[in-house]
C-alpha cells in the first residue's frame, strides 16, 4: 500500500514543474506539431532566431552573410532588424551556475564555437493585435518563459531569455496622427492633437512623422534614434534633453492599447482601466501586459539655441573646483527649460545643451558667468560654441541622425541626484562625479516640468519628481572575457554605483538605464509605488507570465527566472 508521503514523492517532479518555467530542452517544451498549430493562427511565419554573429559561423549558418554584420554591427538601426540581435551583444550571452559562457562572438579568431547564449530559440513576428494574443496565449498555456521585445535597446537584458519564446513587436509600425483625438471614455469632448505610435515605431520614425505635420514629439535621443518608442523607453519613464520644457515620456502619454496576460484587447488611459494606466506610466517595460501602441500628446515647434562646452583639467583640485560650479548652475538651467548631456572625470568635463525658446544672445549671457570661471580656472583650456537653430527637427537632423555606436559589451550604474543636493551641497556631487574611476555621463534631463507633475499621479518613481539629473557610470570590455573577468566588471559597477548612491541614498535610479546588481531593487526602481504596482500586477497578469530582471514581482522568482521560490 502506498503511504501518503510516497505519493508526494512520486508526484515532486509535476509538482515542481508548476512553480518553474518550461524552456527549450525539457520534456514539457512544446512539439513541432505544436508550433505548427500555432504558426497556423500567425500572419507571419515562425522565427528562429539566432545571434547575428552566427553568419560569420558557415557551419552553424551556411546561408549568414559575415560581410553584412561586421559592416553592420555597430549600427543600431539595423541590429533592431535583427531579431536575434540585442544592442549590446553582452546581453546575447548565457553565463551557466558554473561559469560556463554561452555565446556567439563576432572575432571568430577566438576559437570559441557559436552558441545560442540567451537568444530565444523560436519567435513570434508580430503584425496584428490577433498575432500578439495568440502568442500569449500559446505561451501561458505551456508555461513558457515569454520575453517582449522590440528593438533590442535594453541594458538589463530583459527582452531576452536563455531557451524562452520571442514576442517581437518590431514590425508593429503603424503611424498616425489625429488633430482632434479625444481618449476613449474620456466625460468631455476636450480634443488633443495626438500621434498614435505602434509598439514597433522607432524615435526616428516618429519624428519624421511628427515634422510632416508641423508637430514636436517628446521622445528619446540617441544617435540613430533607434530606441523605440512604444516599449521600454516610455513604460520605464522616458527621458529627453526637453525634459525640463515638456515633462518625461510618461508625462505626454495620453493612451495605451494593450493585450494582457489571458489574451484580453484593453484600451488604457484615465478612464478606461486607469489602474493599468498608472502602472504602465514608470511600471517598467515586460511587466504587466504587452503594449500595441502609445498615443502621445504633441507640441507646437519651436527654435532653439544648442550650447556646447569642452574644459580640460590639469589637476585635481582644478577638476573639482570647474564641476563644482557646473553642478551649482543647474537649477537656474532646470527652470529656464534647458537639458542635454554631458561626460565629465578627472581630465575633462564637455557638455551640450539646448535652450528651447532662447535666443542666441540670451542662451550667451546665461552661459557666459560659467564658461568665464572655468577660463579662469583652467588657464584658458575651455572651448564653447553657441549655435541657433530654427526647429527641434533641424537640431535632431545635425546632431542624432548619424554616429551611432553600437554592438559592444557594456553595462551600467546610475543613480538620480535630487536638486536640493545641487543647491545645498555641489562640491559634494563634484566629489563624486570624481570619485567614479571610469567617469561619468551627466544626463540633464529632469526638473522644470518635470518636478511640478504629481508623483502620486503615475506608477513612475517618485524620486524623478525630485531629481534634476541622472547620472550613470559605464563599463566596456571586449568580448571572449573569461568569467573572472566578467566579474570584475561587475564589481566596478558595484563600486561606481555605491559612489553615486552615497551622494543621496534616498533617492533612486531609472529602472531603463541602470545596475544589475542592485541590493533592494524594489526601492531603487520604483520607490514608495513599489506595493501599488505589484498588486497592480497582481491583478491584470496574477501567473505572472511577464517577469524580467529587477522587474516588479521577480523578487518572487529565482535569480535566472526560471523558478518561484
Amino acid at each position: 500500500m502506498r503511504t501518503l508521503w510516497n505519493i508526494l514523492l512520486s508526484a515532486y517532479p509535476l509538482l515542481r514543474r508548476s512553480s518553474c518555467r518550461c524552456f527549450y530542452g525539457e520534456q514539457c517544451w512544446p512539439k513541432d506539431s505544436e508550433f505548427t498549430a500555432l504558426a497556423s493562427q500567425l500572419s507571419q511565419p515562425l522565427l528562429h532566431p539566432a545571434p547575428p554573429e552566427s553568419a560569420c559561423y558557415p557551419v552553424d549558418n551556411p546561408s549568414g552573410n559575415c560581410s553584412d554584420v561586421i559592416l553592420n554591427t555597430s549600427n543600431g538601426r539595423w541590429r533592431s532588424q535583427q531579431p536575434g540581435s540585442m544592442q549590446a551583444p553582452n546581453f546575447e550571452t548565457f553565463i551557466f551556475n558554473n561559469g560556463t559562457i554561452s555565446a556567439c562572438y563576432l572575432n571568430t579568431a577566438l576559437g570559441v564555437p557559436c552558441k545560442q547564449g540567451s537568444v530565444p530559440v523560436t519567435g513570434v513576428d508580430a503584425r496584428s493585435v490577433h498575432d500578439v494574443q495568440a502568442t500569449v496565449k500559446f505561451a501561458a498555456g505551456r508555461n513558457l518563459r515569454l520575453v517582449v521585445k522590440n528593438t533590442g535597446h535594453d541594458l538589463l537584458g530583459r527582452s531576452t531569455a536563455h531557451g524562452s519564446l520571442l514576442l517581437w513587436t518590431h514590425n508593429l509600425k503603424n503611424i498616425t496622427y489625429n488633430e482632434n483625438f479625444v481618449p476613449e471614455g474620456a466625460p468631455s469632448q476636450k480634443t488633443y492633437k495626438a500621434m498614435i505610435l505602434g509598439a514597433g515605431v522607432q524615435w526616428h520614425e516618429a519624428y519624421d512623422a511628427a515634422e510632416a505635420n508641423g508637430r514636436f514629439i517628446l521622445g528619446g535621443l540617441s544617435h540613430g534614434a533607434s530606441v523605440g518608442a512604444s516599449g521600454g523607453w516610455i513604460l520605464g519613464g522616458g527621458h529627453s534633453a526637453f525634459s525640463a520644457r515638456h515633462g518625461l515620456g510618461v508625462d505626454n502619454v495620453l493612451q495605451f492599447t494593450v493585450v494582457t496576460a489571458n489574451g484580453d484587447y484593453l484600451v488604457v488611459n484615465d478612464h478606461q482601466n486607469p489602474d493599468l494606466f498608472w502602472a504602465l506610466r514608470g511600471g517598467g517595460g515586460g511587466t504587466f501586459a504587452v503594449v500595441i501602441s502609445t498615443i502621445y500628446l504633441t507640441h507646437d515647434p519651436f527654435p532653439l539655441t544648442a550650447i556646447t562646452i569642452q574644459s580640460k583639467f590639469s589637476t585635481p583640485n582644478i577638476a573639482q573646483e570647474v564641476i563644482t560650479e557646473y553642478v551649482k548652475i543647474h537649477p537656474a538651467l532646470a527652470d529656464a527649460g534647458w537639458g542635454g548631456y554631458s561626460t565629465a572625470g578627472k581630465q575633462a568635463l564637455e557638455f551640450s545643451y539646448v535652450a528651447p525658446n532662447v535666443s542666441l544672445a540670451s542662451a550667451n549671457a546665461t552661459i557666459d558667468p560659467f564658461v568665464r570661471f572655468a577660463q579662469l580656472a583652467t588657464g584658458g583650456a575651455v572651448q564653447s560654441s553657441l549655435i541657433s537653430y530654427g526647429s527641434f527637427y533641424e537640431w535632431y537632423s545635425a546632431m542624432f541622425v548619424a554616429g551611432e555606436e553600437l554592438g559592444f559589451n557594456f553595462e551600467m550604474g546610475s543613480r538620480l541626484i535630487p536638486r536640493e543636493m545641487f543647491e545645498d551641497n555641489p562640491a559634494k556631487v563634484a566629489n563624486a562625479i570624481l570619485a567614479v574611476e571610469t567617469g561619468v555621463s551627466f544626463l540633464f534631463v529632469a526638473g522644470g516640468t518635470v518636478s511640478k507633475v504629481d508623483p502620486e499621479s503615475m506608477g513612475l518613481n517618485p524620486a524623478w519628481r525630485k531629481a534634476l539629473a541622472h547620472v550613470i557610470l559605464q563599463v566596456s570590455w571586449e568580448e571572449g572575457q573569461p568569467i573572472s573577468e566578467i566579474r570584475k566588471v561587475e564589481q566596478q559597477i558595484r563600486d561606481g554605483t555605491m559612489i553615486l548612491d552615497s551622494v543621496a541614498p534616498e533617492s533612486g535610479a531609472y529602472f531603463n538605464e541602470a545596475s544589475l546588481y542592485e541590493t533592494n531593487p524594489q526601492k531603487t526602481f520604483f520607490g514608495l509605488h513599489y506595493d501599488k504596482l505589484r498588486s497592480i500586477k497582481a491583478r491584470y497578469d496574477p501567473h505572472d507570465l511577464f517577469v524580467v530582471i529587477n522587474g516588479v514581482g521577480s523578487e518572487d522568482w529565482d535569480k535566472s527566472l526560471t523558478c518561484r521560490h
